[in-house]
């Protein structure tokens, strides 16, 4: 049985409170479990030691697996799902007093060095000490989250109604074949207004919007443990070799050690 997500409301509001600039929390989910639309006074770092979250807005979709970490900026509606039970570690950061952090909502690395510093804050109380071992240790966890690199794994959405529909699509369909010219025809317009809203809207051409697609998707398929072949071809590919080129290019290994 999940979290009650009111009384998770309840002891969030006690982490904003805080005199301090940071405070850690730590939740664990069943698969599945949906938060619900909300936001949050504080920006938040999201980071899972265990299982994946599927990061849901208004402007776009991120995929976080357990190596990676969301920030999101303060007052950003969002909605996090869960595939595989989640144990999430989280940070909720006043950005107002800790200049360097992101300015946008992004996925960052994280090292091995800041994955244990996430972990040890959970034992640091929301009202530390300014001038103790527990400050310090918040101190230099921001020292290292500035330093991690922002990542590629967030899928912008356009604000364009039929830019929208063919993105909802192209996510429901995954291997769907169609190119931007198919969609110029169904919607009446030229291939080459299709490319220029996309790139406008999102910052990416149609092919890397449809790559960024596949490559999301089967993330959350690996993350469930679906084989390599299947969410390769599932994923639009025509063959595992080439769904694994296109895998090691983006992560730097395979897709079969991705979740080790």
């Amino acid at each position: 049985m999940g979290p009650d997500l009111s009384d998770l409301t309840r002891r969030h509001l006690d982490f904003h409170a805080t005199a301090r600039p940071m405070a850690a929390m730590e939740i664990d989910y069943p698969n599945g479990t949906s938060t619900g639309l909300h936001a949050h006074p504080r920006g938040q770092l999201l980071y899972a030691i265990s299982g994946v979250m599927i990061v849901h807005s208004t402007f776009g979709t991120w995929v976080v697996p357990p190596n990676r970490a969301v920030w999101l900026v303060p007052v950003f509606d969002h909605d996090v799902r869960m595939v595989g039970d989640v144990k999430i570690r989280t940070l909720f950061i006043d950005d107002r007093s800790v200049p360097g952090l992101p300015e946008e909502s992004c996925v960052l690395a994280v090292s091995p060095l800041l994955r244990e510093l996430i972990v040890a804050a959970m034992s640091v109380p929301a009202d530390y000490a300014p001038d103790s071992r527990d400050a310090r240790l918040m101190r230099l966890l921001l020292d290292e989250l500035r330093q991690e690199p922002v990542l590629p794994l967030h899928l912008p959405m356009p604000r364009d109604l039929r830019l929208r529909f063919l993105c909802t699509e192209l996510t429901a369909r995954p291997d769907a074949a169609a190119t931007a010219q198919d969609w110029a025809d169904k919607f009446g317009v030229t291939a080459k207004t299709i490319h220029r809203l996309f790139v406008q809207q999102t910052g990416l051409t149609f092919g890397q919007w449809r790559q960024q697609a596949r490559l999301l998707h089967a993330l959350e398929r690996l993350a469930r443990g679906d084989r390599v072949i299947d969410v390769a071809l599932e994923s639009g590919y025509a063959s595992q070799s080439a769904f694994t080129a296109m895998f090691r290019k983006q992560f730097g290994v395979p897709p079969s050690v991705f979740y080790r």
